[in-house]
């Protein structure tokens, strides 16, 4: 329970005092309304002259109990939704803040499907814990242990039947932590698995079908989807049995308080008013004992509930309570002198988990204003010598430096801002074609225009219906790849930044309008510092500068002439892709 309520606010513990509050005095209302109930009996059975006053009297109280108790009781469920539902919104936020803040190593850690459950499944699993609990936890042992403290004196009889009911309900409550509890807890992985499977199987569904693999897609699922659905039919014979045996509980209880009242009131032979006096304690104490019953019937709610709401929450802790392996610096400017200069200082990087570096020994400087481009080999490291800049990955060893300042004791947002990053998977929102080349940044129709212009994507964007407001669905899916690519690269050059970054950005543009691109793009960004990884000798042939990567490390820099005699690799990859015409220039 501590991990569930970590996470309530202020106003949530004030509204949870005042639900105490009002719980108290609904089951102060609960146990005087069989007093006034047993008055009556008495009044009836007791054999003496009575009057209907007295009987009115007596009902009029019992009514206003049961409009006391109904009142209190929706008020505690207005309280209980309102605590529930803030609690919710308070730790969505919260989870979604915090793994907006992760590093792609946190991020893999997790993996996005279960990141997405536990934003979702999780919370509501956890909030209909608090919503329920603050009407069961609260009001339970306090309704059993009063009511039991009302029926203390009556006939040990019927205080042994209500012992031995209590002990049979503990034994099979027991039962239930010891054999159900931990396929409680398994669920919520199991859910996780479903999700994953599904993710890859829509995301990946053209793949799917290319390959054919529709039916080993089916068995993944159909696997997952069998062992949640076994793990949830064992839960639920479970409890299929236990509200029955409940009920078998209870109705036994009643049952054997009637049958000692009848000894009782056989024991009393001659004496009417005893025989009334037992019958009418024999109704007060049935209402007691079925009111310690329920008690702990509704306890009984709260621990089917409670294993998935503890793992959830344990859950949703992991994800609140991780450390950031990204840690955030101070600097918010640095040396003008320096803007747009990148410098890696002997950097080695490994992948968390990982055996072998990725990056070894890599030396490297950039000015302003240069053009630098990275090629290599498939899993040479290109993207990851990138990666460190913005910091999506902190060096392993050694460091990187942007204008002068180690990235690792920037304000985040502060090198961010520096930055205009193109990744290699095109990512486009859900919105307009403005909103997404404007992303973060208040929309200006000019300098929209201008930045789709000069990403050659004016030609599409104005033949869309509504032009620049024409609706981009999520992930661009209603566009083409170059398409998205060059909204993407729109969407950099609008932003203006010191440094640009180009992951492989142009691999799915035409020759001629990749030529047409970063013709524009040269002009465009004098002055700025780009860098860019490309796969195509034609892409970065202009380039000031080529760093080429071979196994983690720079085996080769200079121009693409300079390249073509010194580096046997740069070599290899341009005879692969230019005529030799081309190589003899």
């Amino acid at each position: 329970m501590p991990n569930i309520l970590k996470h309530l606010g202020r106003k949530e513990w004030m509204m949870i005092s005042a639900a105490l509050i009002f719980i108290l005095v609904q089951v102060w209302f609960d146990l005087t309304m069989p007093e006034y109930m047993g008055n009556i009996l008495r009044l009836l059975t007791s054999g003496a002259p009575f009057s209907m006053d007295d009987v009115y009297h007596n009902g009029r109280y019992m009514v206003l109990c049961v409009l006391g108790s109904l009142v209190t009781m929706i008020i505690v469920g207005y309280i209980a939704s309102v605590v529930g539902a803030s609690y919710a919104m308070r730790v969505r936020s919260k989870l979604f803040n915090k793994v907006d803040s992760f590093s792609m190593a946190e991020i893999n850690k997790f993996s996005t499907a279960s990141l997405i459950t536990r934003s979702t499944n999780d919370v509501t699993q956890v909030q209909m814990l608090v919503v329920m609990g603050l009407q069961i936890v609260i009001k339970a042992p306090i309704l059993a242990v009063w009511a039991m403290f009302r029926i203390y004196g009556n006939a040990y009889q019927w205080t042994l039947s209500i012992g031995i009911a209590i002990a049979a309900l503990l034994l099979l409550f027991a039962v239930l932590i010891v054999f159900v509890m931990p396929k409680f807890r398994k669920m919520q992985k199991l859910i996780d698995n479903v999700n994953r499977v599904t993710r890859e199987n829509l995301t990946g569904l053209p793949v799917v079908r290319a390959y054919n693999a529709e039916s080993h897609q089916k068995e993944k699922f159909e696997s997952a989807n069998k062992e949640l659905t076994d793990t949830y039919l064992y839960t639920s014979r479970a409890l299929a049995v236990l509200w029955p045996a409940i009920n078998l509980i209870m109705t036994g209880s009643v049952l054997a308080i009637y049958w000692i009242a009848a000894v009782l009131i056989d024991g009393a032979a001659g004496d009417p008013a005893g025989q009334g006096m037992i019958f009418a304690n024999m109704a007060v104490f049935t209402t007691y004992s079925m009111m310690i019953l329920m008690s702990f019937m509704m306890i009984a709610m709260l621990f089917i509930m409670l294993p998935r709401a503890q793992v959830a929450a344990k859950r949703i802790n992991e994800v609140l309570d991780t450390e950031q392996s990204i840690k955030e610096g101070d600097v918010n400017e640095a040396d003008a002198s320096k803007r747009g200069e990148i410098v890696f200082r002997n950097v080695s990087f490994r992948y968390p988990g990982a055996a072998d570096n990725v990056l070894e020994n890599i030396d490297l400087t950039v000015k302003r204003g240069e053009t630098a481009a990275f090629i290599g080999s498939t899993g040479s490291g290109k993207t990851t010598l990138i990666n460190l800049i913005p910091r999506f990955y902190d060096a392993t060893e050694g460091s990187v430096s942007v204008n002068g300042i180690d990235v690792r004791d920037y304000r985040l947002d502060a090198l961010y801002g520096k930055i205009g990053y193109v990744s290699q998977k095109p990512v486009l929102f859900s919105g307009t074609v403005t909103s997404n080349v404007a992303f973060g940044a208040v929309p200006d129709d000019e300098g929209v225009r201008n930045a789709v212009s000069i990403a050659q994507g004016a030609d599409f964007v104005e033949r869309m219906d509504g032009a620049y407001g024409a609706d981009i669905s999520r992930g661009g899916t209603n566009i083409s790849g170059g398409q998205k690519q060059r909204l993407s690269i729109a969407r950099a050059i609008y932003k203006r930044p010191d440094i640009y970054i180009f992951d492989d950005s142009f691999s799915a543009l035409d020759c001629r309008t990749d030529l047409a691109l970063r013709t524009a793009l040269r002009k465009e960004t004098q002055g700025a510092t780009t860098l860019i990884v490309a796969q195509r000798i034609g892409t970065i042939m202009d380039a000031d500068k080529i760093f080429v990567l071979n196994e983690g490390r720079i085996v080769g820099t200079g121009t693409h002439k300079e390249l073509l005699r010194t580096c046997d690799v740069y070599r290899e990859i341009a005879m692969s892709q230019l005529s030799g015409e081309e190589l003899a220039i």
